[in-house]
């Protein structure tokens, strides 16, 4: 957002409590063995909260390198000044190899084909390109295939002409075998480690561990040996190999309902504050935004806020969500419109044009967190802060300040 004298931000605007972080940071890493790394998940705007400020906050607080999804990510970090590594995990072109060598940026590889590709891109450059080889242990999205899930061609037999298709280790060894390209790091990701039900997760860990042990077997143990998400950090330390990839709980944010939340105390470290601009006294039988769905019962009180769904606030949360005045709920009436929600606030006698609300966080004794949020619109808290949109400016707190 354009640079702007105080009195002409935006009403509302997002929290980020930079202490929330650190703190969050050092319990995640009290979790780890004595020298295993600390990649921060700093992907989709390090997940609403800022990629630049956030990344600075997590490795000053103990984290060494950092994983994002994009390039543009990637560029946004080094642009600032950031020297971390930074692993790419996803986004990757030929024609971006040269710009990727030359930033030091990490890739991500996840077949042989594009390696060989990626690799002949590379080969002009003054030093290799440094890759993670990504490995499919069940999550069927990117990454060389485990060899648990492959199922050969019945016609490709010897002599026949077709090429029967190689195992994962001859893959990565073939990868390894090429020009232009260092391998930094191997990793795989789990995709049901925030279940109750880790029989899925300890499959693919233990697919994982073998390839690992095979590959070294073959002389090839990169430096970074990784599996780890934030479920996989707090409930299963048989996932953290050398190191680990958290990200939502970073945040503040548990993965899920059902991971073990007795282990850490994690501090939600994103607020949405705004303020009441518009108040009216109405009727019974009034009717409320697009549609007239929300129809008064009883003369009340209705305030506008000025957020809406064009900041990333869910218009699912129509005539469903709340939000907090002056230490009480409000519920929303009516649809949420682009730039403005309507909230009920005739319980609230005090409330006054100017009062703070709180749509995500703390007041008094009440609060809202992302997951409520989740649960009332029938999704993640990761969507919840993620989709936020860059309209909302930041506002940091730093760790002393209140």
């Amino acid at each position: 957002m354009t640079s702007l004298p105080h009195e002409l931000l935006p009403q509302t605007r997002v929290v980020v409590d930079l202490g929330a972080v650190a703190h969050n940071i050092k319990v995640l890493k009290g979790l780890l063995a004595p020298g295993t790394g600390f990649m921060a998940v700093v992907k989709a705007d390090a997940y609403g909260h800022g990629a630049v400020q956030i990344a600075r906050t997590v490795l000053k607080n103990g984290a060494d390198c950092l994983g994002v999804a994009r390039i543009s990510e990637a560029i946004e970090l080094r642009e600032a000044g950031i020297d971390a590594t930074i692993l790419l995990f996803g986004d990757l072109l030929p024609e971006q190899v040269p710009f990727l060598a030359a930033h030091d940026i990490s890739i991500t590889l996840g077949c042989l084909e594009t390696s060989r590709t990626i690799a002949a891109a590379a080969m002009g450059q003054e030093k290799p390109l440094k890759v993670h080889i990504k490995v499919d242990t069940g999550m069927g999205r990117l990454g060389i295939l485990h060899d648990q899930f492959v199922r050969p061609d019945q016609s490709a037999k010897p002599g026949n002409g077709l090429a029967l298709p190689l195992q994962c280790i001859e893959e990565i060894l073939a990868i390894r075998d090429l020009k232009g390209i260092e391998i930094e790091g191997i990793y795989t990701h789990l995709a049901n480690a925030d279940a109750r039900d880790k029989a899925r997760t300890q499959r693919q860990i233990s697919r994982f561990k073998q390839l690992v042990t095979e590959l070294a077997e073959n002389r090839l143990t990169p430096p970074m040996i990784h599996a780890a998400n934030s479920a996989g950090v707090i409930d299963m330390p048989e996932s953290h190999f050398n190191m680990v990839r958290p990200g939502i709980a970073m945040y503040g944010l548990w993965p899920s309902g059902q991971v073990d939340q007795t282990r850490i105390s994690l501090k939600q470290a994103m607020s949405i504050r705004s303020k009441i601009i518009h108040l009216k006294n109405v009727s019974k039988g009034f009717k409320i935004s697009y549609g007239s769905t929300h129809v008064t019962q009883i003369s009340t009180r209705i305030a506008t806020i000025p957020i809406g769904y064009a900041d990333g606030y869910s218009r699912k949360l129509s005539s469903k969500g709340e939000m907090i005045v002056k230490g009480s709920k409000a519920r929303i009436t009516g649809r949420i419109c682009m730039d403005f929600t309507m909230i009920d606030v005739g319980h609230i006698s005090r409330a006054l044009l100017g009062d703070e609300v709180i749509i995500l966080g703390t007041q008094g004794k009440e609060k809202i967190t992302a997951t409520d949020i989740a649960k009332a619109i029938g999704t993640i808290n990761y969507e919840v802060v993620a989709s936020l949109t860059k309209r909302m400016p930041i506002h940091y707190i730093y760790p002393g300040e209140k």
